[in-house]
């Protein structure tokens, strides 16, 4: 018959195993923290009762930044438990930009939006009227003196067609650098 000494080191490791799982529980449970209790008193009330792509569409402009946010609009969400795809209404000069982004796009969205966002789809055409950017620059009427020295100064060309490209070209600069 083999004794086992109190010193075998293999025994002490069991031992503490044990230990470590049996443990006594606390008699109060320990304070719930502030965020879970906080999150469940919210849950059912505010945003979390909205669907995820009105979510988006209220937020678009601080979850896709202040670069893309006006050439494109969320529309909608497919998909199911396996992820989420993201549809996103493209101006269409705009859409290589976009997607270079796409993935930022949507890491930023899946986290805003509280979901598995697993692609972003682009569909292009033309935004909703309603949510059309404003014009950066709006052009400005040339003074009659600035007019006058244009064509003083486009005078000496000869062929029509250049001088008034000229003039054109010139009006353009002219006006290019006023915000009104």
């Amino acid at each position: 018959m083999v004794m086992r000494s109190s010193l075998d080191p293999i025994e002490e490791a069991r031992a503490r195993v044990r230990l470590r799982y049996q443990r006594a529980r606390a008699v109060k449970p320990p304070m719930q923290q502030v965020g879970l209790a906080a999150e469940r008193l919210t849950r059912k009330s505010g945003g979390a009762k909205m669907p995820a792509i009105q979510v988006l569409q209220a937020r678009w402009r601080e979850i896709a930044g202040e670069q893309l946010w006006k050439f494109c609009r969320p529309e909608k969400f497919t998909g199911g438990k396996d992820g989420r795809v993201l549809t996103l209404r493209v101006l269409p000069q705009a859409a290589p930009m976009v997607q270079h982004q796409s993935e930022i796009i949507r890491q930023r969205v899946s986290v805003a939006a509280g979901g598995d966002v697993t692609a972003i789809r682009l569909v292009q055409g033309p935004l909703r009227a309603g949510e059309a950017p404003k014009s950066r620059r709006v052009a400005r009427a040339l003074t009659p003196a600035e007019k006058a020295d244009l064509d003083a100064s486009a005078a000496g060309i000869e062929d029509d067609r250049l001088r008034a490209a000229i003039v054109a070209l010139g009006a353009a600069m002219l006006t290019a650098g006023d915000d009104t």
